[in-house]
């Protein structure tokens, strides 16, 4: 039997019930206004959950309340856990940081690197390989298709890199055919690389992506509702989003999550409930541990909340300043610089279609936002983010 996380009441653990007012307020003005259809919101501090409430509809097509447990696609909140995985089998031996990934993708042995020039590019040797670490921290010299528009990346979406008719193998077959947008080490990129970390545990571990998931962190940790799609039962909690953006009149289509899926993405394809994902983001606050369930150890826990990029450099519009990116996370270094508020050693990151989180080790605190609206998650990450440190009263 799962135990539920601890709760108290937000004075309980410093936190100031006006301020949770306010952000509930914020949230409900909003969507009376039609900006979005609805948001499920969690914050726990010093191990118990303080607020967990949810506002709006579940699915704009109808008048049903959302709900607490309404299931949400994560879409890049995937990338979290599936670094986990990749750590979990570092920690037993299987594999290390600086292995080239060659050594167990061999389409990613021998990659060419671009040297991009107008809407050309040439081909050179990469010189050095592509490593664990390097997917881990996105400086591996792969991208993401819609992150520009340059000749790699129309080369990615003319080979059908997304499409969901594929399985892990075969996307890492088709990347390793695609040259890469950056010499592997001296770039961060936001890319594939997660994806291709889904594969790499495939390979290690003689099991599915979503099988290891489900037996080794998703069932332990009590994530019943977690999984690359909803089986049908649980179909009538799923949120859903506009079918336009409101603002800006964009279609909207997200991830058709009710049938099985063929291609299950590391880096983007798990949905969740906003408890499950808190039952992971206890498990990290725990240095590794959730009750009884260890997942892995204090010092790994570190190891991957700490920055790995030093002195390379990323997408201002993904890494704000002050910040650098862990094997898994975005990872705040500077108290200031970025126009949020946090603690030096923050680690998050959110989803594309608008879920976001984060973890304050400091202040004991982490939170998780769920809603589904693409072309306003920008917006919701800081609004939350603000709103919830608001709140910090003690």
């Amino acid at each position: 039997m799962t135990l539920p996380l601890p709760t108290a009441r937000p004075e309980e653990v410093g936190l100031n019930q006006a301020a949770l007012d306010r952000l509930a307020g914020a949230l409900q003005e909003r969507i009376a206004n039609g900006h979005i259809p609805g948001a499920v919101a969690l914050i726990a501090r010093h191990g118990k959950i303080a607020f967990h409430e949810s506002f709006g509809r579940l699915d704009p097509a109808s008048s049903e309340p959302m709900r607490t447990d309404a299931i949400f696609r994560i879409y890049s909140m995937t990338k979290a856990i599936v670094s986990t995985a990749v750590m979990m089998l570092w920690e037993e031996g299987r594999l290390l940081l600086g292995d080239p990934i060659g050594k167990y993708l061999p389409a990613l042995a021998n990659p060419k690197v671009a040297v991009v020039s107008g809407d050309g590019y040439t081909l050179t040797d990469p010189a050095s390989p592509i490593t664990v670490q390097d997917l881990l921290r996105h400086t591996s010299g792969l991208t993401y298709e819609f992150r520009g528009t340059g000749p790699i990346h129309k080369a990615y979406a003319q080979a059908g890199i997304a499409r969901l008719k594929q399985t892990n193998a075969d996307q890492v077959e088709t990347l390793g055919k695609l040259p890469l947008l950056h010499q592997p080490g001296t770039a961060w990129e936001y890319s594939r690389s997660t994806d291709v970390l889904g594969r790499l545990v495939e390979v290690v571990s003689g099991q599915s992506l979503g099988t290891f998931l489900n037996e080794r962190i998703l069932t332990p940790l009590g994530m019943a509702d977690t999984g690359f799609s909803v089986p049908e039962a649980d179909q009538n909690r799923i949120a859903e989003p506009f079918p336009k953006d409101p603002e800006s009149g964009t279609d909207i289509a997200l991830l058709d999550v009710r049938r099985p899926a063929l291609f299950e993405s590391g880096g983007g394809g798990l949905v969740a409930t906003a408890m499950d994902y808190a039952r992971f983001l206890a498990m990290l606050m725990g240095n590794g541990r959730l009750g009884e369930t260890r997942l892995l150890g204090r010092k790994t826990v570190e190891l991957m909340t700490s920055d790995h990029l030093g002195t390379i450099t990323g997408a201002a519009d993904l890494l704000p300043p002050g910040h650098g990116f862990g094997l898994g996370f975005a990872v705040r270094t500077q108290p200031g610089l970025a126009p949020f508020p946090g603690s030096v050693g923050n680690y998050y990151w959110g989803g594309v279609a608008g879920t976001t989180f984060w973890v304050d080790p400091t202040e004991r605190l982490f939170a998780v936002l769920m809603i589904q609206a693409p072309m306003q998650r920008e917006h919701y990450r800081v609004l939350f983010r603000d709103m919830v440190y608001a709140a910090v009263a003690d």
